[in-house]
């Protein structure tokens, strides 16, 4: 199968409504069972089955075992990566009533995989780079020698891992780089460690906490 033939399929199996809400139901990077999923898509569990079949066997899920249960999640980050840039291609939808169709927590701050995105996501980054710490390029993203000190220091050093260390993802409501790889990963275990940012049950939205509201701007110059 050529690379182009290989690109159309998987872009047809993206163009499917409920497999499409399916993926990003995922996009925070947690594993759902494929009832929570049927939910998700707002199709029939029989339905939801064959829709995961398909996605599996493109090596876009990934599918693990627990007892009773099988639980499904994105199969890597770059699957991740594919939605949120087809997202910033497509647009967020046009608003009708003046407010962001996406719904303002979401566009505060929510998950991509797991790094942070949106307006905070994207705020991490001009503050890192404002101060030296990160660079980011189209085709990438480098941590200065000051940057690796203040993550450190923040508690966020990135594992060693053969995933990228630091690269640019562009934000699909912001329309601007958020950091991901193992850097953005880890400044998003970090915040989520400190308690920071706080979950949002069956959201990739996170929200800011007290607490975090005075540590971003402490630490980062961030006042959202």
């Amino acid at each position: 199968m050529s690379d182009i033939t290989r690109m159309a399929a998987v872009a047809a199996l993206l163009g499917d409504p409920a497999r499409a809400r399916i993926l990003t139901a995922l996009l925070d990077g947690r594993a759902l069972t494929a009832k929570e999923l049927a939910f998700a898509a707002h199709v029939s569990p029989q339905t939801t089955s064959g829709h995961l079949a398909r996605l599996t066997d493109a090596t876009l899920l990934a599918c693990e075992k627990q007892g009773r249960h099988r639980y499904f999640r994105l199969a890597s980050p770059l699957v991740g990566q594919m939605l949120e840039s087809v997202m910033a291609v497509a647009g967020p939808e046009p608003p009708r009533t003046g407010s962001w169709r996406g719904g303002e927590a979401l566009r505060t701050a929510r998950t991509c995989y797991d790094h942070l995105a949106g307006r905070l996501g994207v705020a991490l980054a001009d503050s890192l780079h404002a101060a030296g710490h990160v660079t980011l390029a189209a085709d990438g993203g480098e941590v200065t020698g000051s940057g690796l000190v203040f993550l450190r220091d923040f508690g966020a050093e990135p594992p060693p891992g053969k995933r990228v260390f630091c690269r640019p993802c562009l934000d699909w409501s912001e329309r601007r780089p958020h950091i991901a790889g193992r850097v953005g990963a880890a400044l998003a275990t970090r915040c989520l460690e400190l308690g920071w940012i706080a979950r949002q049950r069956d959201s990739r939205a996170v929200t800011i906490t007290a607490e975090g509201q005075s540590g971003f701007a402490e630490r980062f110059g961030i006042r959202l």
